[in-house]
């Protein structure tokens, strides 16, 4: 109703959010510039692998097995070296990752048909890339080896068969071409939402603590409830403003394609945004100072990323750590992004993350309305 309580508080909610430019240039600009850096930077593709080559053989063979990884748009060749001290000195610097030698009969054992020893010494300080990188060098010379024995014995119909026992064919769902942008641009919807909603609606009981407004507040009939409510409508639509503006640009810049319903993505994503809405409420009405908020909200969001498997898989991590990743709600939420994305799928197969996300937001928005207090301690 016009004249109630709750549509005025509102009111003056968005018009005090509409008068703070600055706050209008974080909501709007700041999730593009962080889309985009968080797109390009946020990937599990490994490429440019800076690789130095000892090459004792250098005849025409060796050249060509060379310029196998040069020509892969993996490896990036930087240095030839002349012995194995000067080798490891570059990989000890961090100047190259990865070191090929060739041994100086390289090409006499090609030519006669004798499996060749070739090393490759990688700089396994950085596991993941480390293994990535492995998978490409497996790649590379299986594919230069089934060139070779072309070469050698002719058009073989079907040389695959006969050398190998087991015809693969493989194919990949969802991401054919796996690019990682694909899996990694869909997550970056849930966190930005989580953070920049979290971090808004956390400083504004705060805000009115800190200018002595709440004051006035206190002595108006508003009740706990609906001032939570009234702090976060406003940050609902400019939610919902965010989401449009994240999916536009995960689609039209990064290009990944959204196979599933759009008006379920934004469903779902208002059951999210009541999550962290009520986190950053809750964060706020605990709090007394800015300084109190902001750390509490790094103290919540660093858990929420690193627990939601984002970046890393939950099935690796402890039993343990598992179990406490079921009271994050970015881990559901992480889920139904990339299967509405992806997938293509329906709530059939989301109703159990969507119940899970209801389940913990009700909980959140709840303790958030009790511990608030309209009073001034």
């Amino acid at each position: 109703m016009p004249d109630s309580r709750l549509f005025h508080l509102i009111k003056k909610e968005f018009i005090q959010v509409l008068r703070e430019k600055r706050l209008l240039g974080i909501i709007i600009i700041a999730p593009i510039i962080q889309l985009i850096i968080f797109g390009y930077v946020a990937t599990t593709d490994v490429k440019n692998i800076s690789m130095a080559v000892l090459d004792q053989d250098r005849t025409v063979y060796s050249r060509q097995f060379v310029s196998e990884f040069g020509n892969s748009g993996y490896f990036e060749i930087k240095y030839y070296a002349n012995d194995l001290k000067e080798e490891r000195d570059l990989i000890d610097s961090g100047k190259i990752k990865v070191a090929l030698n060739i041994p100086s009969d390289f090409s006499e054992k090609l030519r006669s048909n004798i499996k060749v020893p070739v090393q490759f010494i990688l700089d396994g300080s950085d596991a993941n890339s480390t293994s990535i990188s492995l998978g490409y060098i497996n790649g590379i010379v299986f594919e230069y080896s089934t060139k070779e024995l072309q070469k050698r014995f002719g058009n073989i119909k079907d040389l695959s068969d006969k050398i190998n026992a087991i015809d693969v064919r493989t194919r990949v769902f969802y991401n054919q071409s796996l690019t990682s942008v694909n899996y990694m641009v869909p997550g970056v919807l849930a966190i930005l939402l989580m953070v920049l909603t979290a971090v808004l609606t956390s400083i504004t009981i705060v805000k009115e603590k800190e200018y002595g407004t709440l004051e006035q507040l206190i002595v108006t009939p508003i009740k706990p409830h609906e001032l939570m409510i009234g702090k976060m409508v406003p940050f609902i639509v400019l939610g919902f403003v965010d989401v449009l503006i994240v999916i536009f640009v995960a689609n039209f810049w990064f290009k990944v394609p959204l196979q599933g319903s759009i008006w379920l993505l934004l469903a779902l994503c208002l059951v999210f945004l009541l999550t962290s809405l009520g986190t950053g409420l809750y964060i706020s009405a605990l709090s007394h100072t800015m300084q109190q908020t902001i750390l509490s909200v790094i103290f919540v969001m660093l858990p929420s990323i690193l627990l939601s498997g984002f970046i890393f898989p939950i099935s690796n991590m402890p039993d343990v750590i598992q179990w406490a990743t079921l009271i994050i709600p970015m881990r559901y939420f992480l889920t139904i992004v990339r299967g509405i994305f992806l997938k293509g799928i329906g709530i059939e197969y989301l109703w159990m993350e969507t119940l899970a996300m209801l389940v913990l937001g009700g909980a959140i928005f709840a303790l958030a309305v009790k511990k608030f207090r309209k009073k001034l301690e």
